[in-house]
């Protein structure tokens, strides 16, 4: 991937922009905030990067707050372009399992434009658990309630390719 730290004078407007995009941060109070500002990072992704491939172990989620990411299904199969089975941008999050089981990505995500993301490792995730489990809860919470959504979205999807099956 080809990213590099955001800048300094950029941080500020990053984090607010962070906090309003990603409504399972909601439970957290300010020194919340500050105790997971110690664990996250800000990447600018270029235009067509990769951000990771489909089979490698996922190590954190991806938090996006400019920019486009293209979910890529298939980019893993040698001389295959893949399938864009979705477009995520501000306010969207990929990655999530890999805090939860460091399990290979499903998925190849690259960069439609230039994307700013906010990362939390599973590393440091770990040790905000660790450290401060209260945090860790709310966070943990808000990750459930992400999945269950997505997974809600999924189910929902594959009944509407089933019903004409039947």
């Amino acid at each position: 991937m080809t990213a590099r730290p955001l800048p300094d004078d950029r941080i500020g407007q990053a984090t607010a922009d962070f906090l309003v995009c990603f409504p399972f941060f909601e439970t957290l109070t300010s020194q919340d905030i500050l105790i997971i500002a110690e664990h996250i990072n800000f990447l600018e992704i270029e235009e067509g990067a990769l951000v990771f491939r489909e089979g490698e172990v996922g190590n954190c989620v991806y938090f996006v707050i400019q920019g486009e990411l293209d979910v890529i299904k298939g980019a893993a199969l040698e001389g295959k372009e893949g399938v864009v089975i979705s477009t995520l941008s501000k306010g969207r999050s990929i990655g999530e399992m890999g805090v939860i089981d460091k399990t290979p990505h499903s998925a190849t995500v690259r960069a439609r434009s230039r994307s700013t993301v906010v990362t939390l490792s599973a590393e440091g995730f770990d040790i905000i658990l660790e450290k401060h489990p209260r945090i860790g809860i709310k966070i943990l919470k808000g990750l459930s309630r992400l999945l269950s959504l997505n997974l809600r979205k999924t189910s929902s999807r594959l009944a509407e390719y089933m019903l004409p099956l039947s």
